[in-house]
């Protein structure tokens, strides 16, 4: 009974939310953890005008120094446009106060007309002039936008792709690039458009203020009395706003989640298979009403607070007319400066309506981009001195273009934030020629040390050296442009069968090195089935786009470790996808086109291993056993153990001895293989 009333109590709770009501009513929300890329709108909901006045000055000289890189044209031009716009706006109001005088003077009204026609067309002329400044004005800004885009964004994407690798494994990093890339980068031309109108709508402000100032002393207050109801609506409506969108932060995360699971192509065949379609728009419903019934509050007490500005601004207005009027009464000011005081105060309003959100918008996509400049500076600092151009080339050595022998000597690593290390005092060696197989449990290190000689990874101890050479004294490219990787887990680039081949290096239509690649790997005859040949754009999300199995995307992958024809080749499980057949075939294409490279192998697969010319067994981060696949299985050890239970569910044994050649490798007629 009582599971039968909760149920009862949900779905009237449900009822309650879909009718818009409050959110006391709505479904209770699943516990989701807040991402920290939304750390700011608690800051947000918690700031007011007196934090927003203290920290502003420093973000519109952020936004300005952005502005300034971007484009120093383009920002002197706004600036300078809308200081311009701001004197004439000065100036007409001023000049109103000769219309005004003509008209009010005594004497027949075609005479008053006359009299007010030179002051009326300074009024026009100046209205003319600030139209005219302010439509240049933001033709500048227009400008400048996507040039700011730019600049934020090849700063991001410069520091992403040359920081340390081991950076990318570090959570806290990624939490703040998930926050520079999400927010950050689109806060940028924000914020620089949100300083200039701040700066718009203070000049706006100080040209009806000092208006009011040069006609009468006792007029400027006037302004800030009618001015204060607007600007305090204006802050505690975008206070709601803020505190509102920290209340839907898992909802809108929920929503993401589920939009995604109905929209996206990877799941829509279980979404099929599975019969989600009711379930999922059920869920999305949900939190759709809830989601309704919170924002419903929030326009209706947003409506409360507007309607108490008016009501405030109207008795201040009220205000503002009797103190005119007594004012006038008593001789202090002309009708004509009075007149003029009402059309200055109603500018000044509007200004400062406009500076009151302007400094709200700012201020708001100012901490947004503040995390962007964090985030640069973090992944600036984080990038190897050797990898940055300006580093000291007199410092750097060269790689030999081939090497004799790749020495790995007492290596360790840990990964960031991990309490145990991968790599644990290694030393091992590669010798020209050689195929060296690094086997072990899942776990072990077997991927983390091939990183690791390849240059991607920096160890924290020991070193790395090719012919004596030492890593950390040469530029990360010098290593990567010698090292060709076939990896388990490879990116299907949304590019053409070419260029998923070539990566960026040459790969023209009459490039005899794609198409021996591809014939090599097997790659051929996944582009012979093609529509454009090697033309063919693999994404289905484009017009004319192809997709593949994964066996033709692993074809491919091959096919770009072989055209690199780099003298280490790293085969990093390259077939954990393949089926037995497709597996065989793929090793024997590797042994075929890798003659006289040396080949660092990593798999589970041990019938693969057993014709290396040296094995590495890695358990925990250490080397325990090392030898060739005769003197592991002699010893009894590890190697010896899960040989024989992978060649014991095939019921395979070891070839003969006479099917080997005298260096360990299979004669070329052998036709049998343990597959697993």
């Amino acid at each position: 009974m009582g599971k039968r009333a909760d149920k009862r109590r949900e779905r009237a709770g449900e009822r309650r939310a879909r009718r818009g009501g409050s959110d006391k009513g709505a479904p209770e929300l699943p516990e989701l953890a807040t991402h920290p890329w939304y750390s700011r709108t608690g800051e947000l909901a918690e700031t007011g005008m007196r934090v927003m006045a203290r920290r502003l000055p420093s973000v519109i000289g952020q936004a300005a120094r952005l502005a300034w890189r971007a484009s120093r044209a383009d920002t002197a031009v706004t600036i300078s446009l809308n200081l311009l716009a701001g004197v004439f706006t000065a100036f007409g109001l001023l000049a109103t106060t000769g219309v005004l005088t003509a008209l009010f003077s005594a004497g027949p009204t075609p005479g008053r007309v006359r009299d007010a026609l030179p002051s009326l067309a300074l009024v026009a002329g100046a209205a003319a002039l600030r139209a005219a400044l302010q439509a240049g004005a933001g033709w500048s800004q227009a400008r400048l936008e996507p040039q700011v885009e730019r600049l934020v964004e090849l700063r991001l994407y410069e520091a992403t792709t040359m920081v340390a690798l081991a950076a990318l494994d570090d959570p806290d990093f990624l939490d703040e690039l998930k926050r520079a890339e999400t927010r950050g980068l689109t806060a940028a031309p924000r914020v620089v458009q949100h300083a200039v109108d701040v700066l718009t709508g203070a000049v706006g402000l100080v040209a009806a203020a000092g208006t009011l100032g040069v006609l009468h002393p006792l007029l400027l207050p006037l302004l800030l009395l009618t001015a204060l109801p607007e600007g305090w609506t204006s802050v505690r409506s975008a206070r709601m706003r803020y505190l509102t969108l920290l209340k839907l932060v898992e909802v809108g995360r929920r929503k993401w989640i589920l939009s995604d699971l109905m929209t996206e192509r990877r799941h829509a065949a279980e979404v099929r298979s599975f019969t989600m379609r009711p379930f999922l728009l059920e869920e999305y419903d949900r939190f759709a009403a809830y989601q309704r019934g919170v924002e419903l509050d929030l326009a209706r007490r947003q409506t409360v607070a507007k309607v108490a500005g008016d009501a405030l601004q109207g008795l201040a207005t009220g205000a503002v007319y009797v103190a005119l009027g007594l004012m006038l009464w008593k001789g202090a000011v002309p009708l004509a400066v009075a007149g003029t005081a009402v059309l200055a105060i109603r500018t000044g309003q509007t200004s400062l309506a406009n500076l009151v959100f302007a400094v709200n918008q700012c201020y708001e996509q100012g901490l947004y981009f503040g995390d962007y400049l964090t985030f640069c500076d973090t992944a600036e600092a984080r990038i190897p001195r050797r990898a940055l151009p300006s580093a000291a080339k007199e410092e750097e050595e060269v790689l030999p273009d081939d090497f004799a022998c790749i020495r790995v000597e007492d290596v360790t690593f840990t990964y960031p934030g991990a309490d145990a290390a991968s790599l644990r005092g290694i030393s091992l060696e590669l010798r020209k020629g050689e195929v060296v197989a690094l086997v072990g449990e899942n776990g072990s290190g077997k991927s983390t040390l091939s990183r690791v000689i390849a240059g991607l990874y920096d160890p924290d101890g020991g070193e790395v050296a090719w012919d004596g050479v030492p890593l950390s004294r040469v530029s990360p490219e010098q290593v990567w442009d010698r090292v060709a990787v076939i990896a388990q887990e490879y990116t299907h680039w949304p590019m053409t069968a070419r260029e998923n081949i070539a990566m960026g290096r040459g790969g023209g239509p009459a490039d005899p090195a794609v198409l021996a690649a591809a014939r090599a790997s097997g790659a051929d005859e996944v582009v012979a089935e093609l529509a454009r040949g090697y033309d063919t754009l693999l994404d289905r999300r484009f017009q004319g786009g192809a997709d593949l199995s994964g066996g033709q995307w692993q074809r491919l992958a091959v096919a770009r470790g072989f055209y690199r024809d780099a003298p280490l080749l790293i085969c990093d499980e390259p077939s954990a996808a393949l089926d037995a057949r497709a597996e065989h075939l793929l090793f024997e294409r590797i042994r075929a086109h890798t003659d006289g490279r040396t080949v660092l192998l990593i798999t589970h697969r041990l019938a693969s291993v057993r014709y290396a010319d040296r094995i590495y067994v890695l358990e925990h981060g250490r080397v325990i056993e090392e030898g060739d696949h005769a003197a592991l299985m002699a010893r009894g050890g590890l190697y010896a153990e899960l040989y024989g239970l992978q060649a014991a569910a095939y019921g395979a044994a070891d070839p003969p001895a006479a099917q080997r050649s005298p260096a360990g490798r299979p004669n070329s007629d052998r036709t049998s293989t343990v597959k697993n």
